[in-house]
């Protein structure tokens, strides 16, 4: 089995974007390898090296290209950030044997309500260019949506995707994992006190002055990171 010296991470990029984009190429994976830990890197469907189907129908279920990346482990961490820490949640859920701890970076209370449909108008008028331009978060998923060589028909599916019912509190009680909730208090998402209260052994940190779309990429983010990556207790 593997230890805290040698067990993989897994790390889950957030939507619009790609292990490379969010976790290579700013450097934060390397980091990663530097105190000794191998990196899993997972490209949900619709993004980066994954297939990119067009009918939402085959968005049902984000997990699958996370639990074929970590086939053959029993053993690991993971980190997501947004749509990859939301589809960490499912995975725990689903099966939370492969899981030894995780990290959930941009995600708040929200996962426990409905979201309104005009939330999943606005960030699919924002992937389509036709934000309100004083729509400043919408705008920035759009901004998102068109980098990386993205597909703008996959991305606008993902969004158009049958609407799953919101998690319970009680639900998360039975990880017993250790969990970080690492959220920008200027993110939208923002807070996410009931969220990290729900696991038996979560906690929460605060990053001051920080949007979402900053998040992955602050000092304050990165360290905590590494130091949760690196602690035990």
């Amino acid at each position: 089995m593997s230890t805290a010296e040698n067990r993989p991470v897994a790390m889950v990029h957030g939507f619009a974007g790609s292990f490379d984009s969010t976790w290579e190429n700013p450097g934060v994976a390397q980091l990663v390898r530097d105190i000794g830990r191998p990196v899993i890197g997972v490209d949900l469907l619709g993004h980066g090296t994954a297939p990119k189907p067009h009918e939402p129908e085959a968005y049902g279920d984000m997990t699958d290209r996370l639990y074929e990346a970590i086939t053959g482990h029993e053993n690991v961490d993971a980190v997501g950030f947004s749509m990859g820490a939301i589809t960490l949640l499912g995975a725990i859920l689903k099966d939370p044997k492969p899981f030894h701890s995780i990290v959930l970076a941009g995600i708040g209370n929200g996962v426990f309500e409905v979201q309104p449909s005009t939330h999943r108008e606005r960030i699919a008028a924002g992937i389509k260019g036709q934000a309100d331009p004083e729509d400043k978060y919408a705008r920035q998923f759009g901004h998102y949506a068109k980098q990386n060589g993205n597909d703008i028909d996959a991305l606008a599916a993902i969004f158009m995707r049958p609407e799953r019912p919101p998690i319970k509190p009680e639900q998360l009680a039975h990880f017993e994992g250790r969990v970080l909730v690492v959220i920008g208090d200027k993110d939208e998402a923002h807070p996410a006190d009931r969220l990290a209260a729900a696991f038996p052994n979560g906690r929460l940190k605060v990053l001051k002055g920080v949007d979402h779309f900053a998040t992955t990429e602050d000092f304050g983010f990165i360290d905590a990171l590494l130091q949760f990556l690196e602690n035990e207790e």
